[in-house]
């Protein structure tokens, strides 16, 4: 059944493609953008219209967010689709990428067959399976990446994990390349990491903790943006984190390559201090970094260096969380959270709104080959309502998903999100 008239009045229209800001209203008629903009007035809708008086409030794009860990099948206790998509729709985003390290994980058709049938039936938004680079996410025998493509599957990694042999990553690189899939990789070297559990340097030596090298991250995407080269692969780096990461993308640019990179929402609005006295909600991976690599990554950001803010939503239990620093484990949600947090880099006049939203819906959605992250007649009318400006306190009590592992705990935040529509259809008010 298709989705009623929705129309959305006295808007302030933010379009992403060409970074405009204008005054004017939106009309969805069966799940697509049948108007925007000034001429989409009260006279012009049909009657059967509901309308949504915005009060001058942000319409734009949905976020599409390349990065999120769900538990389903296998860690349901941790998230799901049901519990992660309505986190998502709370946060407006309305597309998003599920990690393949899940258990089993998706290095089978039949897993991603599973994944995209429980999301039709339990999902408020979009949600897209990636699929493992190699089988069982073990690094030495690539996955049917064909088989997987073919099944629905949307990009290729393995998950928190990098691929080690550099071997095994030309093989999955050429592979990938064959059927035009997307290797959307971590770069880590866990040799180098070692018993590292936060950014290498005076802050870690004044907590007594071991600390991770920046080389850990950017020596394996040094190789692998050389792999890109030799190969021709679709090539995505998930999340780089340091200025030496950047400069290789720099220069992998300059070279010519197309490859294209995202950033953590955690690395560009905190930075290592905020870990304080051992907050484990604030052990990452990539760990936070100083404040002037937090720097360097919005300005990438602006630049356009960086093409793509993700959530890297990755909820842990209270079992993993209330250890010792050392002891507990990575990662933070955050689908909820990644458009509040990232207002701070406009309210701090880093970047303006419209480069900021390319960055959570046109770029994502371009790299996916999704139709999604347009203001445009025709265009999917998966759009969400904001105010920028409203203040909220995060309580973490409120949050849609099924853990609490939130960095922005008590934070003092902005742009609280309103309405969700995906496909026309409301997934959130």
């Amino acid at each position: 059944m298709s989705a009623p008239p929705i129309a959305l009045l006295n808007a302030r229209l933010v379009d992403p493609e060409r970074e405009t800001e204008r005054r004017g209203g939106l009309l969805a008629i069966d799940g697509v953008i049948a108007g925007v903009g000034p001429e989409v007035t009260r006279a012009q809708l049909p009657p059967e219209a509901r309308i949504v008086e915005c009060a001058g409030d942000v319409v734009a794009p949905g976020l599409v967010d390349m990065r999120v860990f769900i538990g389903e099948p296998g860690a349901e206790h941790r998230e799901t689709i049901a519990s992660a998509s309505a986190a998502a729709a709370g946060g407006g985003v309305t597309s998003l990428v599920m990690r393949p390290d899940t258990s089993p994980p998706v290095d089978d058709p039949a897993v991603v067959d599973f994944i995209l049938r429980r999301a039709r039936d339990d999902a408020k938004v979009r949600v897209f399976p990636s699929a493992a680079l190699t089988k069982n996410l073990a690094g030495r025998e690539i996955a049917e990446i064909g088989l997987l493509a073919e099944a629905g599957a949307i990009a290729f990694s393995d998950g928190a994990r990098s691929v080690a042999e550099a071997q095994t990553m030309r093989r999955a690189m050429t592979y990938a390349r064959d059927f035009d899939a997307l290797v959307a990789p971590v770069c880590e070297d866990e040799s180098l990491r070692g018993e590292g559990v936060m950014a290498e340097g005076l802050r870690a030596s004044w907590l007594g903790l071991p600390g991770v090298p920046r080389e850990a991250e950017t020596i394996v995407l040094e190789r692998d943006l050389r792999l890109v080269g030799l190969t021709g692969a679709r090539y995505h780096a998930a999340i780089v984190s340091n200025r030496l990461s950047l400069e290789a993308m720099r220069r992998a640019r300059e070279d010519g390559l197309a490859a294209t990179c995202g950033v953590s929402i955690n690395n560009l609005t905190l930075n290592e201090l905020d870990v304080g006295d051992y907050r484990t909600f604030l052990k990452l991976s990539p760990p936070l970094r100083s404040e002037e690599e937090r720097i360097a990554l919005v300005e990438a950001l602006g630049d356009g260096l960086v093409d793509v803010i993700a959530s890297d939503h990755d909820p842990q239990d209270v079992e993993t969380k209330r250890l010792p620093f050392a002891e507990a484990a990575a990662g933070a949600i955050g689908v909820e959270t990644m458009l509040s947090a990232s207002l701070r880099l406009v309210t701090a006049g880093h970047l303006s709104l419209p480069r900021l939203l390319r960055a959570m819906t046109l770029r994502p959605a371009q790299i996916l080959r999704l139709p999604v992250g347009r203001l445009s007649v025709g265009a999917p009318a998966d759009v969400i309502r904001f105010d920028p400006d409203e203040p909220y306190v995060l309580d973490p009590a409120h949050l849609h998903s099924r853990c609490r592992n939130t960095p922005f705990d008590e934070a003092r935040l902005e742009g609280r999100v309103k309405l969700t529509l995906v496909a026309g259809r409301v997934a959130h008010e």
